[in-house]
């Protein structure tokens, strides 16, 4: 993935988008979790199905083979992002543009008792090296098309017809909601903190409902 992953750039002025002013309705969740993962016992104050996990358990992946965790200022947005949801960042890790490599990371964290949704970040450009949406994309039980349509009519604001280079994606592996954000810190922050956090409980417990 290079520096200038996914789209063009992707500068969103968050001042423009209001970022004091995000309320993306977390302050209506209660603020003392235990993070326990208590799925059966559903105490919500918003409208949300009673399906709804209390808490959710994120893995959040960066997709680089250039960068490292300590200069990976889009996985840091991504994690700011669901430490303000009151939420939990389990796994945070990088693994490189590779495409069997990226899958089984997926797929394995996927897998695991304790995550109920993954979050990449990189690799959904146009580049050759580009490999995520494709790796990821084939792991879906069922693909979440209005993910993508609702990120880029929110980047078109910012970056125009650009946006035809964001590939950004969503679905849900067995029954983990996983979400594919572009690389750069700004449209991360955009996915993850309008879109990723505000229906990741909701898409997981609907996921796993029998």
């Amino acid at each position: 993935m290079t520096d200038t992953d996914d789209d063009a750039g992707h500068a969103h002025g968050h001042e423009e988008h209001g970022d004091s002013g995000h309320d993306h309705g977390h302050d209506e969740r209660e603020p003392d979790h235990d993070h326990d993962h208590g799925h059966d016992d559903h105490d919500h104050s918003h409208d949300h199905h009673a399906t709804d996990l209390e808490t959710v358990g994120y893995a959040v992946v960066t997709v680089s083979s250039s960068r490292r965790l300590a200069e990976d200022t889009a996985g840091d947005a991504i994690v700011a992002a669901v430490e303000s949801a009151d939420d939990e960042v389990v796994v945070r890790e990088l693994v490189a543009d590779e495409f069997d490599g990226v899958q089984s990371r997926v797929a394995g964290l996927a897998d695991r008792a304790d995550i109920d949704c993954v979050v990449t970040t990189g690799g959904t450009g146009v580049t050759p090296d580009d490999v995520t949406v494709e790796a990821v994309r084939d792991l879906f039980d069922t693909e979440l098309p209005g993910f993508g349509e609702l990120f880029r009519e929110l980047s078109r604001d910012e970056i125009g017809t650009r946006v035809i280079a964001t590939r950004a994606t969503a679905g849900i592996v067995g029954s983990v909601p996983v979400f594919c954000l572009p690389g750069s810190e700004n449209a991360a922050r955009l996915g993850a903190e309008e879109l990723v956090t505000a229906e990741a409980a909701h898409l997981a417990g609907l996921a796993r409902r029998e």
